[in-house]
């Protein structure tokens, strides 16, 4: 009789203990996830209420009479320094920055990690370690080397419009950004590819060499169609990066109707018109951050999926 209880209670014992420790983990989950959205909780109430319910209530309460007039006013009218356009210049300002830059660094990461893995030469393990070497690179140091490259360029671009009457992009901040973030996202975007190529079949590759593929039918038939999960992976973390980029923005086309939205956003929290209007700067904000939150919401599950897709070989 004792030697048939003592197992049912072990057994009572150790569920009321998983229980505890579930009860235990997804309650420090749940506090920890609350403070984390907290700000952003903060920021979308905030945008909707009015200057008056602002000043004369509680920033955790939800407004009492939302408007839309806020985001209205943020999008269209809000003053950026002396100019009051609102921010839906500056928006397409990053759009037209960051699409061209990550659909480029993601191809030529791409390439690079399909020639590193299929077709490694001489010294390929060499060229990787530089690359990934740049990765580590801090933002600052290349400010001024990359100023000069992006001068003579502009300078080249000069001598074009003289000889064709076209510039073909030389000289122009949005072309120079795109450039700016090709060149110190290729290493980034080189190291994925290279890992999740890392674990791809080689038979393929050598039976597509057999039936006489050429280098680059192979990577546009094969390759491609097969690194899905971690062109998800590329274009997340290279959209999010570059989206979110102040330092080079501000350096190469801080000014103007050029800029981008960061540097817009910047602008307008430090514009001040005798009264701050935290609705208008929050709504403004919100605008320069539901790109990436939108990319996260729709395409986030893939990315961890994406990054242990090439951590095991075979």
């Amino acid at each position: 009789m004792s030697a048939t209880a003592t197992p049912a209670r072990q057994s009572t014992g150790g569920i009321s203990a998983r229980t505890v420790n579930r009860i235990v983990i997804y309650g420090l989950l749940a506090l920890f996830a609350l403070f984390y959205l907290m700000p952003l909780f903060v920021m979308l109430v905030t945008s909707f209420k009015t200057m008056d319910e602002i000043q004369n209530g509680n920033m955790l309460a939800l407004p009492q009479a939302p408007t839309f007039a806020p985001w209205i006013r943020a999008w269209s009218e809000v003053c950026s320094g002396l100019t009051c356009v609102g921010m839906k210049g500056y928006f397409w300002n990053s759009i037209k920055m960051v699409v061209p830059a990550v659909i480029i660094s993601t191809l030529l990461g791409a390439l690079n990690g399909y020639v590193l893995t299929k077709w490694r030469f001489r010294g390929a393990t060499l060229v990787f370690g530089l690359m990934l070497f740049a990765c580590f690179i801090p933002f600052q140091s290349v400010l001024l080397p990359m100023a000069t490259i992006l001068g003579s360029l502009g300078r080249f671009g000069v001598k074009l419009q003289n000889v064709t009457g076209l510039t073909f992009g030389f000289g122009n901040p949005t072309v120079n950004l795109v450039f700016v973030h090709v060149v110190y996202g290729i290493g980034f975007t080189t190291l994925f590819f290279r890992n999740y190529y890392e674990a791809f079949p080689n038979e393929l590759v050598k039976a597509a060499q057999i039936d006489g593929a050429s280098f680059f039918q192979i990577f546009r038939r094969i390759m491609l169609p097969n690194s899905l999960p971690i062109i998800v992976v590329t274009v997340i973390y290279q959209f999010t990066n570059i989206w979110n980029d102040f330092l080079f923005a501000s350096a190469y086309a801080g000014s103007g109707d050029v800029m981008p939205m960061t540097v817009a956003l910047n602008n307008v929290v430090n514009t001040s018109t005798g009264v701050v209007e935290y609705n208008v700067n929050v709504a403004a904000a919100m605008i320069a951050a539901l790109p990436t939150l939108l990319v996260y919401v729709l395409a986030g599950r893939y990315f961890v999926r994406g990054l242990m897709a090439g951590a095991v070989k075979g």
